[in-house]
């Protein structure tokens, strides 16, 4: 059980890590109709408001993963400024006719399609019609194309093939998954919020909780997790919540239990920032639902981001 507590940091760590480039809104149209059915993860991100943060600034600088780089640098050489022409980015994992996972992501801003239009125009890209639509050309290997006058979809190719099948009625979209649609009824107007299904939350919890998830029993406890859905909110330092959804209330308290345990236990030898961060998390069950939260203020996060615990977890 020692092992329990650091690996709930790193849990909180490894779903930023797929989110931070950062109040988010619920998804139009367009973009849920762009998503595949075999949805995994969908994160939506506020990104202006990420970049009056501090913290969040301070956290994108020491987490930014390698695949979020690489969307940022395409949006760069399609001649948007994240910065300053983003205002949300949605980006949904998802797994489709058997292949392997895969991403896709949506930009929506204020420039707009004639604009963009111009602009790769005069860096010399040049579309390429398809049946499923005009599709531009993007660093490393990427493909683009706009779902409205201010909305780009963008990923690798057979992604974004798959994602306009979906928009297009060639394919299921999100529109029918009713699982995934209500996960993401109690988190939509997030500043980050984040959905993830069953399978991805198994693989989660089991994640954080280390060794402890090989005990007797504990593949039937992972079998009842339904979902999970997760916040995160900048304006007030850092305040993070995450809900583990669950078949019966029995599920959720014997998580709880476990995680409640591990944080005991590693409590009494914690110092510095591993006593700060364990004192600011919080462990419960509501219902059928384990529920984490982590709030920390603006110094004593930025604190945290400094430390050799969250170095060694980030890893």
């Amino acid at each position: 059980m020692d092992s329990v507590r650091p690996r709930l940091l790193s849990l909180l760590v490894c779903l930023l890590c797929a989110s931070i480039p950062a109040a988010a809104a619920a998804l139009g149209t367009n973009t849920r109709s762009a998503i595949p059915f075999e949805v995994q993860q969908i994160i939506v991100v506020d990104y202006r408001a990420f970049n009056d943060s501090p913290s969040a600034r301070a956290l994108k600088e020491r987490m930014i993963s390698p695949r979020l780089r690489q969307f940022e640098a395409a949006l760069r050489q399609a001649g948007i400024v994240p910065e300053r022409e983003v205002e949300q980015l949605t980006f949904a994992s998802f797994c489709s006719k058997g292949q392997s996972l895969q991403m896709v992501g949506i930009a929506q801003g204020s420039f707009t399609r004639e604009a963009m239009v111009r602009r790769l125009r005069r860096k010399g890209i040049r579309p390429r019609k398809d049946r499923l639509g005009v599709l531009y050309p993007m660093e490393g290997g990427m493909t683009m194309t706009f779902l409205d006058d201010s909305s780009l979809l963008f990923g690798e190719p057979a992604a974004v093939k798959l994602a306009l099948e979906a928009r297009q009625g060639e394919i299921q979209s999100l529109n029918a998954n009713a699982q995934i649609s209500g996960l993401m009824s109690g988190v939509e107007e997030g500043a980050i919020w984040s959905v993830l299904d069953g399978d991805g939350t198994r693989n989660m919890v089991r994640s954080a909780l280390g060794q402890s998830s090989q005990l007797a029993d504990s593949e039937t406890l992972m079998k009842r997790l339904v979902g999970s859905r997760y916040t995160v909110d900048f304006s007030r330092g850092f305040d993070f919540n995450l809900d583990v959804l669950t078949s019966d209330s029995f599920t959720a308290a014997t998580l709880s239990s476990l995680f409640q345990a591990g944080m005991m236990v590693k409590k009494m030898n914690a110092t510095g920032a591993e006593k700060m961060a364990i004192e600011n998390l919080s462990v419960e069950s509501d219902g059928d639902k384990l529920k984490l939260h982590f709030q920390s203020d603006e110094e004593r996060f930025q604190a945290l981001l400094k430390s050799d615990l969250f170095a060694a977890v980030s890893k």
